[in-house]
């Protein structure tokens, strides 16, 4: 996905998503849609599943223009275009996410955007109850704000979760100062989607160039820093009920997470804060989508984490895995259950879709 940064530039000030449109045209352009294109049904070992897409982007035009920003219809509006491409791939559930945009909006501005935001997005779910669910999205730079903003989304709107960044402005989401949205959210027990922010300004100036270094490098850096302070800083012990799905497969960290193993043993002094288990033990309690693009990056994600723990992402609208099916059908090594699981039953039972 292009970064959050580019998307702006390209967009007006646009988040990567896609515009709304009205939920009659949306359900009419769906009819459309299933009327002209064969829909793709997915079988596992003779026996057709329910597939499930986590990792897809939205954005809400209405709520953007309070910050005085656009998004440009084109591919990204919302309609026959994205039933399509669900059909074609063999997508029956998008779980619908809006990377933030908000974080420094002042705080009546951000409680009036996200009420805005999670209503449209509350809308278009029950206008197409069995292709559409959604992360709320919540004000986290003001914490307290964001816990009644989650709770409100999933008890009154009936949003499956919350979308956050990996970062907020810099912040760590480890910093005490969001407790309280980590406590809200494992009282609720629902599905948190952590999506990369970029980082700092230093980080930013080095990703410069060519090569896209800021989104293909930077995206999964930046969710390899944010997981592995909520390991290290101890937020993971302190709230050990949290359900947070990381972007990307998890970024790099359980590609390399023996080495935060053998850190605090190489350097202890580098470790006061001590943590109840070892530092990988801690990956099999997160989730992670199946963004990793290559069969063996996915073989070896599930040997690090449990492929119970695996969720299938697309990342639409940007086309970096138009092939987020066949990537879990045809990687080797996996048995039907698992694939079963990978494919949609895992992120059913998280996101209360029935089967």
């Amino acid at each position: 996905m292009t970064s959050r940064r580019d998307f702006i530039r390209n967009s007006a000030g646009a988040v990567a998503g896609m515009a709304f449109v009205g939920c009659e045209l949306l359900a009419a352009r769906g009819a459309q849609a299933q009327a002209g294109a064969r829909r793709r049904e997915v079988a596992v070992g003779g026996r057709r599943v329910k597939t499930v897409d986590v990792h897809a982007h939205c954005a809400v035009p209405e709520a953007m223009a309070l910050m005085g920003l656009k998004v440009e219809p084109h591919s990204l509006v919302m309609g026959q275009d994205r039933i399509r491409a669900m059909d074609e791939q063999g997508i029956d559930v998008e779980a619908l996410s809006i990377n933030p945009y908000w974080y420094k909006a002042e705080r009546d501005l951000a409680r009036t955007l996200i009420r805005l935001q999670n209503e449209k997005l509350a809308e278009l779910c029950a206008s197409r109850p069995e292709r559409f669910v959604a992360f709320a999205t919540v004000a986290l730079q003001y914490p307290d704000l964001a816990a009644e903003q989650l709770e409100e989304g999933v008890k009154k709107l009936g949003l499956r979760g919350g979308s956050i960044g990996a970062n907020v402005a810099g912040e760590e989401l480890s910093d005490p100062k969001f407790h309280p949205f980590w406590a809200k959210a494992e009282q609720l027990g629902c599905l948190i989607f952590m999506h990369p922010q970029g980082g700092s300004a230093g980080f930013e100036q080095r990703l410069r160039g060519n090569g896209g270094l800021s989104n293909v490098i930077g995206n999964p850096l930046d969710t390899t820093i944010a997981l592995s302070h909520l390991i290290f800083e101890g937020t993971l012990d302190r709230f050990p009920g949290l359900k947070i799905c990381a972007a990307h497969g998890g970024g790099y960290l359980p590609s390399y997470a023996a080495r935060s193993d053998a850190g605090c043993v190489t350097f202890p002094d580098r470790c006061p804060k001590p943590l109840k288990k070892r530092p990988t033990e801690y990956l099999r309690q997160l989730y992670y989508d199946s963004i990793v693009f290559t069969p063996e990056a996915l073989r070896h994600l599930s040997a690090e984490v449990g492929s119970g723990r695996i969720v299938m992402g697309t990342d639409y609208p940007f086309p970096w895995m138009k092939t987020a099916v066949d990537h879990i059908l045809e990687t080797p090594g996996l048995s039907d259950a698992e694939r079963a699981a990978m494919l949609g039953e895992t992120a059913s039972r998280l996101l209360g879709i029935k089967p």
